[in-house]
């Protein structure tokens, strides 16, 4: 809390104090059997001599729909109110759950959403670094759309994982090292939507990267696996408004840390779900929502910035600073008492997790 402040103190005169590396390349790779040896290959990006641990947040889903789209008529100052609870760390990743365009046609399904392209400003002034776009609103106005948010993340210079031009694009990780960490990061989505299913990347087709294409997503951690020091996997999965993982969940953690992940978090069920151990991989089965257009109850509005300091691919620390989303869509911190209170039910949703509160 303590960094926060200060860094709450940078982003008033500034922007925000995480700041956003230039992109690293992104590789695809052959299918290795278990967690490939780590190689010595370089590092994609340098963006500071200095060695030693490095603090990666998460937080959930993302919105500007709603209550949000007159607050995102000014991207400057849109999010700005939530780089505190973003400002400590040297790498921010959340999913923006919207198409990014102003064109296409929707999808035929219960709800739809678009958002401007300055969106992507917005998230940089909140101190956001990566996006993940692997969810079912990511194709919501179809080839068009799709081809819009490319551009515009691309003309903006702003890290999205798990969409792409194709298969290869969208599996690909983001890579950067960070004080001599290599760092990649990948997104999948594991939610039965229709848009999902009808824009899963493929071979010459754009989309979203499927996690129901498995083989196709162990083969992408496996290859980052081979030149990173830490594998982040961000995936869009489990069962709304459930707060314990899915039998679907547990079956892919499980293969995704078997493959070489480090760290797996995920969002999709809009309450938090359980956190902790599967033998050396930190797993946060969910972040619920962050920036959220509506509340659809008590739980839905409970939040959190998940902060885990690793240092070659070991999750040294662990930290939850717990929020509330409030009436305009913006998570606010929760100290004192209910803070210690909110964190205490954080920490008991592991029970049904099946996940340890030690590495193993």
């Amino acid at each position: 809390m303590a960094r926060r402040l200060v860094c709450l103190l940078a982003v008033l005169v500034v922007t925000g104090c995480s700041a956003t590396p230039e992109p690293g390349s992104a590789a695809g790779g052959s299918t290795t059997s278990g967690p490939p040896p780590r190689t010595s290959a370089p590092a994609p990006v340098s963006t500071s001599p200095a060695q030693g641990p490095v603090t990666l947040s998460f937080a959930g889903d993302v919105h500007t729909a709603g209550r949000l789209t007159e607050r995102f008529q000014q991207p400057e100052t849109a999010l700005l109110p939530v780089a505190p609870l973003l400002a400590g760390a040297d790498l921010t990743v959340v999913n923006l759950e919207t198409a990014v365009t102003d064109r296409g046609t929707a999808e035929d399904k219960s709800f739809t959403f678009r958002a401007p392209p300055s969106v992507f400003d917005a998230l940089r002034v909140a101190g956001v670094d990566v996006v993940s776009m692997a969810n079912n609103h990511g194709v919501d106005f179809g080839p068009v759309g799709l081809d819009d948010s490319l551009d515009a993340a691309r003309q903006r210079g702003f890290p999205v994982v798990g969409l792409g031009a194709d298969d290869t694009a969208a599996f690909a990780p983001y890579l950067v090292t960070l004080r001599g960490e290599r760092i990649a990061v990948l997104a999948a989505d594991q939610v039965a939507d229709s848009t999902v299913r009808r824009y899963s990347a493929g071979p010459g087709q754009g989309g979203v990267a499927s996690a129901f294409d498995t083989d196709r997503l162990l083969q992408a951690v496996a290859s980052a696996r081979q030149q990173a020091d830490t594998v982040v996997v961000y995936l869009h999965w489990g069962q709304e408004e459930q707060s314990c993982p899915t039998a679907l969940q547990r079956d892919l953690a499980r293969q995704l840390s078997q493959a070489g992940a480090d760290i797996v978090v995920g969002t999709h069920a809009h309450q938090l779900q359980g956190a902790g151990w599967l033998g050396r991989t930190y797993v946060a089965y969910g972040l619920g929502n962050f920036v959220w257009w509506r509340s659809l109850s008590e739980v839905s509005v409970e939040t959190g910035v998940l902060d885990l300091t690793v240092d070659d691919g070991q999750v040294l620390s662990v930290d939850f600073l717990p929020a509330r989303i409030d009436g305009t869509g913006i998570p606010q911190p929760r100290v004192g008492p209910d803070g210690a209170r909110a964190e205490a039910d954080f920490a008991a949703l592991r029970a049904c997790a099946g996940l340890s509160d030690s590495p193993g």
